[in-house]
């Protein structure tokens, strides 16, 4: 029984999915904040070709 009390309080497993989470969300809002921004910078990078066609 001691042990089991030992093993659970030292396991940190469910801590290193959180960190994980934690990561994937912040990746996410940094993706949807700089998206626009790409998106506006390729539009101009093409809108020459366009033209061309």
């Amino acid at each position: 029984m001691y042990k089991s009390i030992v093993h659970f309080m030292n396991n940190e497993d469910g801590a290193t999915a959180i960190e994980y989470a934690l990561i994937a969300g912040a990746t996410g809002l940094a993706l949807i904040a700089v998206m626009p921004a790409i998106g506006t910078g390729v539009e101009n990078s093409l809108s020459p070709l366009e033209a061309e066609l």
